[in-house]
């Protein structure tokens, strides 16, 4: 169980990373890319299943942490399909879209960082 944690925490980073290092990388030209979308999607599922390993162990969970994790991880994977549809339909994606996927991803990782 502690190797699929890992695997599942690796993931969950490279999701962030995805999606904060696609928004600073079109940070001029604000944008949502195919990689964004991966990984707000990554971050959804691999959160999920990190919080059910941890139900499962010892069941220590800051149910209210996961939850405001959760509602922004939301909004960041509805933000991301927004864009990416817009993008795919050949839209100018607005820039308070794309800077919301970015930014509320920015803001997760604080929250999981500092929140302890």
């Amino acid at each position: 169980m502690d190797f699929l944690r890992l695997v599942l925490v690796f993931l969950h980073i490279l999701g962030a990373a995805a999606i904060v290092g696609g928004w600073l990388a079109a940070f001029k030209t604000p944008t949502v890319s195919k990689w964004q979308w991966i990984g707000a999607l990554t971050q959804l599922i691999t959160g999920l299943l990190l919080v059910g390993l941890a139900e499962m162990g010892d069941g220590d969970v800051n149910h209210m942490k996961i939850g405001v994790k959760l509602l922004i991880a939301l909004v960041i994977a509805v933000a991301a399909f927004i864009g990416r549809r817009k993008v795919k339909n050949n839209q100018d994606v607005s820039k308070g879209i794309a800077h919301a996927v970015g930014g509320m991803a920015f803001i997760n990782i604080a929250v999981a960082v500092f929140w302890v």
